[in-house]
């Protein structure tokens, strides 16, 4: 069995950014106990944070929830500014065999990129391949992220390899089942779960509305699948965490 999580951090900051919660956030992501973490909007590096916050954590964001439980961790930078950066992680238990980030930015303002690793999980025939992906505000720049996206990963990834796409998709319109999915032979887990046939609602996490948050998977069976809405994930982030579990076949 393989447990996974995503989620949008908002860079450590509740709603509205009124106060810095990264070690709540912490504690929260330890609770999910989950395999793979796809987190987007991770701060590697703030220096006005760091000098406003006497609690601010010392080491990026994603070695500080990484730190004495997830041993294996990857970081892919994407808005860089001049006192720091920011993009998306992924935490895991088990080793990370290689990682890439791949920019898919459309526009100046809004730098975006797709963070590809691949995975050693115990028991399983072949490697996994993990993406996580924050995509634009803006329809048009969106379908080329698909574009780009699926021509990336017919590229570099086997299709018998197990694959899971997570995070922020900003498609509220649900293009991406139609755009991406059937293009790369994925499965959205909650809309397979649900009677809507459409994934669930994760924006924002005090009252869902937008079906923003996605997971994605080819090669795994979805065992269940969980948003994390309301008290007291609403009073860390803006988006719903969401988690799920898979079976697969074991190795011969």
């Amino acid at each position: 069995m393989l447990s996974i999580a995503t989620w949008n951090i908002h860079k450590g900051f509740s709603q509205f950014n009124r106060r810095m919660v990264v070690h709540e956030l912490r504690e929260r992501l330890r609770e999910l106990g989950a395999d793979i973490v796809f987190l987007q909007e991770v701060q590697g590096q703030h220096e006005r944070h760091a000098a406003r916050h006497q609690d601010w954590p010392p080491e990026p964001q994603h070695e500080f929830l990484a730190a004495d439980f997830w041993s294996n961790h990857a970081y892919g930078r994407n808005m860089v500014y001049d006192h720091g950066h920011h993009g998306n992680a992924i935490l895991t238990h088990y080793p990370i065999l290689s990682s890439h980030n791949q920019d898919v930015t459309r526009l100046r303002f809004e730098k975006r990129g797709l963070l590809h690793c691949t995975v050693a999980v115990p028991g399983m025939a072949l490697p996994l391949h993990c993406v996580c992906a924050h995509l634009s505000l803006f329809g048009r720049s969106r379908r080329h992220q698909y574009d780009a996206l699926a021509s990336f990963l017919e590229t570099n990834v086997p299709r018998e390899a197990p694959l899971i796409i997570a995070g922020d998709f900003n498609d509220w319109r649900g293009r991406a089942c139609e755009l991406l999915a059937p293009r790369l032979d994925l499965t959205e887990v909650f809309a397979c779960a649900g009677e809507t046939a459409r994934p669930s609602r994760s924006y924002p996490a005090a009252l869902p509305l937008f079906r923003l948050d996605r997971i994605y998977v080819r090669g795994l069976r979805t065992e269940d699948c969980t948003v994390h809405r309301g008290p007291p994930w609403s009073s860390i982030s803006d988006h719903a965490a969401l988690s799920a579990r898979f079976s697969f076949a074991a190795a011969a």
